[in-house]
């Protein structure tokens, strides 16, 4: 995650009063904290890391040891990343399914989508953004629950 995303969810924030904000993906977990007398950033590789770590961890001195282990790490997610198709988010906000929470959802499992369908709305800066497939197919699998936060790039449809 840049340095200018995580200045973005800061503002957001505090523009929106919110107090604490959380995001999990495959490569780091992310928890920002306000409240105190200013922000509390954690970020960890894979796992959870203690309210005290610095936002950037320390470079790992020896490199003869990561690169065996990278090519398998490397190699193990290639295949399965060409046969699953995802829809991902252009933008960090807080992904909805329906246009308010009484209406129907954009689009379910099962529904075929063209690259002009609106899949979703992504809200960021207290804007609606509605989000299209910009890829033909039908919708396999909704990754994200309703009103959570989504970052830049993070999958949110599986389409086959």
């Amino acid at each position: 995650m840049k340095i200018e995303e995580i200045k973005t969810i800061v503002k957001l924030m505090a523009d929106n009063d919110l107090t604490e904000f959380k995001i999990e993906a495959e490569e780091y977990n992310l928890c920002i904290r306000r409240g105190a007398s200013q922000p509390t950033v954690v970020a960890a590789p894979q796992m959870m890391a203690p309210a005290n770590a610095p936002l950037y961890p320390p470079m790992p001195a020896p490199a003869a040891a990561p690169a065996p282990a990278a090519p398998t790490v490397t190699a193990a997610p290639a295949e399965p990343a060409a046969k699953v198709e995802t829809i991902d988010s252009p933008i960090v906000g807080t992904f909805y399914l329906a246009p308010s929470p009484e209406a129907t959802p954009f689009v379910k499992v099962g529904d075929t989508v063209t690259p002009d369908t609106v899949v979703c709305i992504i809200e960021a800066m207290k804007v609606m953004n509605e989000i299209k497939a910009e890829k033909s197919g039908v919708i396999k699998e909704i990754l994200v629950t309703n009103a959570t936060p989504v970052e830049y790039g993070q999958s949110l449809f599986v389409i086959g």
